[in-house]
């Protein structure tokens, strides 16, 4: 009797555990970037999985700049090139925290995704 209540209560909360950690996005629709204040892109510094095939970021931090969530190009998609003008739009686009949504030139304003080989 004892034993069936230990593995009841260990299969609940495995199964609690499932449920809170919710669906992983893999690939991620957005990243973390950096931006300063004239709107160029900063190196942002991220805890990221140990595997390859995970190209999550669990966090990232900002040791320069002010920290942006920006939307992952698709696939056929390319990020907009860097440009002063593209800059300055940037920054605009950036005063809520997040470039999801914003277009430049009536392209989104996507990064490329993380690249697991290269650390980027």
């Amino acid at each position: 009797m004892m034993r069936t209540l230990v593995i009841a209560g260990l299969a609940l909360a495995a199964s609690a555990g499932v449920a809170l950690a919710g669906p992983m996005s893999n690939p991620p629709t957005e990243r973390t970037i950096c931006i300063d204040v004239g709107g160029q892109s900063l190196p942002a510094v991220c805890k990221v999985p140990s595997s390859r095939l995970d190209k999550r970021e669990d966090f990232c931090l900002c040791h320069q700049g002010i920290k942006v969530t920006a939307p992952v190009c698709g696939p056929g998609e390319r990020a907009p090139s860097e440009n002063i003008a593209y800059e300055k739009a940037r920054k605009a686009a950036a005063g809520d925290g997040s470039l999801i949504g914003d277009l430049y030139e009536g392209r989104p304003m996507c990064v490329a995704p993380r690249d697991p080989l290269s650390g980027s």
